[in-house]
């Protein structure tokens, strides 16, 4: 009977991408604004996030999150849907309907990925849904592509 190894049926060791090849830098000062009642996900957003040369904020809450982000105005907010208090939809319904956070972009986060969620996200006004668990490259293209200039047409969707 024949053995095989990873690196005999790849044909060699697999490499991983690096952060200078994947990932862009963000300039500097921009920040992350992570909002989840889980201090285990937080711990782990921030990590990945911090690697790549994002500053993050927190709330484990969304009425402190939200004052974190009239305060602050962070670059991009990664918001839960269940919270404890206020949950993440009425979080975005309330961002969206203040001039100072009209424009953040949200990206919604739920260990629930099932279509609904996603299409409440949607119709509430959120750029974007990533269902838990997610993985690093998950995390860093969701960001990304959050930070990317709207054009017109999308900025009048949130407005």
């Amino acid at each position: 009977m024949e053995k095989f190894s990873l690196r005999s049926l790849l044909g060699r060791k697999p490499q991983g991408e690096t952060r200078s090849t994947r990932w862009k830098e963000p300039p500097p000062g921009t920040t992350v604004l992570i909002i989840d009642d889980s201090k285990t996900i937080v711990s782990l957003l921030k990590r990945m996030l911090q690697r790549y040369g994002y500053d993050t904020l927190h709330a484990y809450d969304a009425e402190t999150g939200i004052a974190l982000a009239l305060h602050h105005q962070p670059s991009v907010m990664l918001l839960d849907i269940v919270l404890p208090g206020m949950d993440g939809f009425r979080a975005v319904r309330l961002l969206r309907r203040d001039a100072r956070t009209a424009h953040l972009p949200i990206i919604m986060i739920s260990g629930n990925p099932q279509a609904a969620q996603q299409f409440w996200v949607q119709k509430i006004g959120a750029d974007d849904f990533m269902a838990k668990p997610f993985t690093e490259a998950d995390v860093m293209e969701k960001v990304e592509k959050a930070m990317e200039p709207r054009t017109n047409a999308e900025e009048e969707t949130h407005n």
